[in-house]
């Protein structure tokens, strides 16, 4: 058993092209991260095709046909099968966490429609995939991208066994208490545009776990979800002024929580964002978090 490793995953389809940008945001990796994989802490998974039948059972067979006729959505089977696979290795204790890189996101992708650089909802289709082995029941998710993930909502709005915190642009909380959404702070005057806060990184990080951390509690999830984009980055293009330290307060929180409520059963799910120069700073300093590697933003793996 590798209880105490943290699963890394990804497949270098996700390296060469992107629905997410233009070029290759990933291109750095895993060349960056090369000093992490040597050490027996992580493990590094190459991302498998979701089964279809799986699909059929979260996206209409209509919407599967579309994703697989548009060429930006050519990654998009081998993203979703990652996260997947990421959520039934974490949930056998083979791993005690997890990371899943993506070439395509998934939380703008519902039953019927897709979009927002988005093809198949990969969360979801762990979400179903663990309950149909009959693994895990019931799940937590946390969404940090800049957008709002309005399929993942449409596909669990009805479901009590999964809650889902959106961190987005409006106010908003199900009857009962499962679904909700919270504001985004900005440094950003919204007339001006001139900076007006220099904390942006605080605030957004105490939105988010202020929102989550009482309800995750209340919940008492069998495995979490972090959906983490990294297009709230200061100069991406869902600028919100962040910078790495507000996703590594979150990424240290979520971990804490894991272990607290779930025996450390977490998936931090790669969601938006564009420039690979933001990507190969931020992302080594959350796999060091999960597997207990202190490596700061900017640090000399990033010269890589």
């Amino acid at each position: 058993m590798l209880t105490n490793v943290t699963g890394i995953f990804y497949h270098p389809s996700f390296s060469r092209r992107s629905y997410l940008t233009q070029g290759s945001r990933l291109r750095h990796f895993p060349r960056v991260i090369e000093p992490l994989l040597r050490d027996p802490r992580f493990r590094l998974f190459e991302s498998p095709m979701v089964p279809e039948d799986l699909l059929l059972r979260v996206h209409s067979a209509q919407l599967i046909r579309e994703v697989d006729r548009d060429p930006l959505c050519s990654t998009g089977r081998r993203s979703a099968g990652g996260v997947v696979l990421a959520g039934e290795t974490v949930a056998r204790g083979e791993i005690r966490n997890a990371f899943a890189f993506i070439g395509a996101g998934g939380h703008h992708s519902g039953r019927t429609f897709f979009g927002g650089s988005c093809c198949f909802n990969d969360v979801v289709l762990a979400v179903q995939h663990l309950r149909d082995l009959d693994l895990l029941h019931r799940f937590a998710i946390l969404d940090t991208d800049a957008h709002h993930g309005d399929g993942t909502r449409q596909l669990v709005e009805a479901d009590p066994d999964v809650l889902h915190v959106c961190v987005c642009h409006d106010t908003y909380e199900s009857r009962d208490g499962t679904k909700v959404d919270v504001p985004a702070p900005s440094p950003y005057d919204r007339f001006s545009n001139r900076e007006v806060s220099s904390d942006v990184d605080f605030l957004y990080a105490d939105a988010a776990l202020s929102a989550f951390e009482p309800r995750v509690r209340r919940f008492r999830p069998d495995l979490i979800f972090w959906y983490f984009g990294f297009d709230t980055h200061r100069g991406d293009y869902g600028d919100l002024g962040l910078s790495g330290t507000c996703y590594t307060i979150i990424a240290d929180r979520m971990k804490e929580l894991a272990e607290e409520l779930c025996s450390g059963r977490l998936e931090v799910v790669l969601g938006g964002g564009s420039r690979s120069d933001i990507a190969r700073d931020v992302i080594p300093p959350i796999l060091g978090i999960l597997g207990g590697v202190s490596i700061p933003p900017s640090s000399a793996f990033s010269s890589s």
